[in-house]
């Protein structure tokens, strides 16, 4: 089946729930069984990492579902629902670490990892490497003995480098490491990420997946071999996801091709208006034939969202940025991205990188693109243009 296909028809059971199209909402804690051979028999299909429905937090026909989904539409072996995006890079990077590890992350990561690798993972005894996220095949010579896993995010947060994910795959299994990457900006239908050596694919799915602003959900998918890792330690810790964000979940996932397709194309003619601009230095967009990781973008992915940020040229002060920003009519201003409502955001990715110093000089804005009309998008910056201008 194609993606649209399925994305229609996985994870559905009418015959299972009195003829209902979607799943119910299962709120449940304890689950009753009818004697104690029922019980042990329950028990023993849960040993054998059999989807019974067993404890509320272990999973129901709704979790299994939604997580079920999303492994076959990326091509995983299994998946596991987090409360939120930064639960599920937390929850992945602790599956595939101990003490006395080294980690290789990404320079670019989103802000929350960096912060949980500079704290947690620092305190219980784990090493971190931030690394260039242009460096390719380079970070090879940044492996040690001791190195378990590298972190890859691409496009990077913020200014949205591309990372040659088969490349860096190869060398992190050549080095008996695992490699991680934050897919959310990929989502399952635009990045395939065991295609390209993945072994631990995460989504914030607060994103796309839910697509409309209104719950918090993660998810991690990997292969099979990884799996165990990945179910034990997150099981042991007692992370899951909510019944009711998981139903916003799965249902997302029902809209999600048509959404992203007028996600992407909005944002690329929006992100070609803006390289006209006289204000605008710089557009960092990987599906612009002029973006530096232009090529490994139409290479490996089959896609793009709705995100990608822009730099105003160096002579613009804070007073103009915010004349552009603060009257803007549908352009929120607020963090998250991928729900139907377009946002902006000042980003400031000198504030986090290490490895990698950003060197532009302007304002870098953030855009999310959503799913209004593209003209009435464009008009609106339009005017936050001619304000940025008359601020001077």
């Amino acid at each position: 089946m194609q993606d649209e296909t399925k994305l229609a028809t996985l994870g559905r059971d009418p015959e299972g729930h009195h003829g209902a199209v979607n799943i119910p909402v299962y709120r449940a804690s304890t689950i009753l069984q009818p004697d104690l051979k029922t019980l042990k028999q329950v028990q023993a299909a849960r040993e054998r990492d059999e989807q019974v429905v067993s404890y509320g937090r272990i999973g129901t026909p709704l979790t299994y579902a939604f997580e079920n989904t999303l492994a076959e539409l990326e091509g995983g072996y299994r998946a596991m629902g987090f409360p939120s995006g930064a639960a599920a890079c937390s929850g992945a990077l602790l599956a595939v670490l101990k003490a006395g590890d080294h980690l290789l992350m990404v320079d670019t990561t989103y802000g929350p990892t960096r912060h949980f690798c500079d704290t947690v993972l620092k305190r219980f005894g784990v090493e971190t490497t931030y690394y260039d996220p242009t460096i390719g095949t380079g970070v090879a010579a940044l492996f040690r003995s001791n190195t378990r896993a590298i972190f890859t995010e691409s496009p990077g947060s913020l200014t949205f480098e591309v990372q040659d994910i088969p490349a860096i795959a190869e060398i992190a299994h050549k080095h008996g490491a695992k490699l991680l990457l934050d897919n959310t900006w990929g989502t399952p239908l635009y990045f395939k990420s065991f295609q390209h050596g993945v072994d631990l694919s995460i989504h914030s799915a607060t994103k796309y997946i839910v697509g409309h602003s209104d719950a918090q959900l993660g998810i991690v998918i990997a292969t099979k071999e990884s799996w165990p890792d990945l179910r034990d330690s997150t099981r042991a810790i007692g992370t899951a996801a909510g019944p009711d964000e998981v139903f916003l979940g799965l249902r997302g996932l029902r809209t999600m091709a048509v959404r992203l397709e007028r996600h992407m194309r909005s944002a690329i003619e929006i992100a070609h208006w803006l390289r006209g601009r006289p204000e605008v230095a710089a557009v960092y967009h990987p599906a612009l034939p002029q973006d530096p990781g232009h090529t490994l973008w139409r290479r490996d992915f089959l896609g793009a969202c709705g995100l990608f940020a822009f730099e105003l040229k160096q002579s613009f002060n804070e007073t103009q940025v915010a004349a552009f920003v603060d009257d803007l009519e549908l352009f929120g201003i607020g963090y998250s991205w991928g729900g139907f409502e377009s946002l902006v955001t000042v980003a400031m990715p000198h504030r986090l990188r290490t490895a990698n110093p950003w060197t532009g000089h302007g304002a870098l804005l953030r855009l999310h693109i959503g799913l209004e009309a593209v003209d009435d998008l464009r008009d609106d910056l339009k005017a936050g243009f001619e304000r940025l201008n008359k601020a001077g």
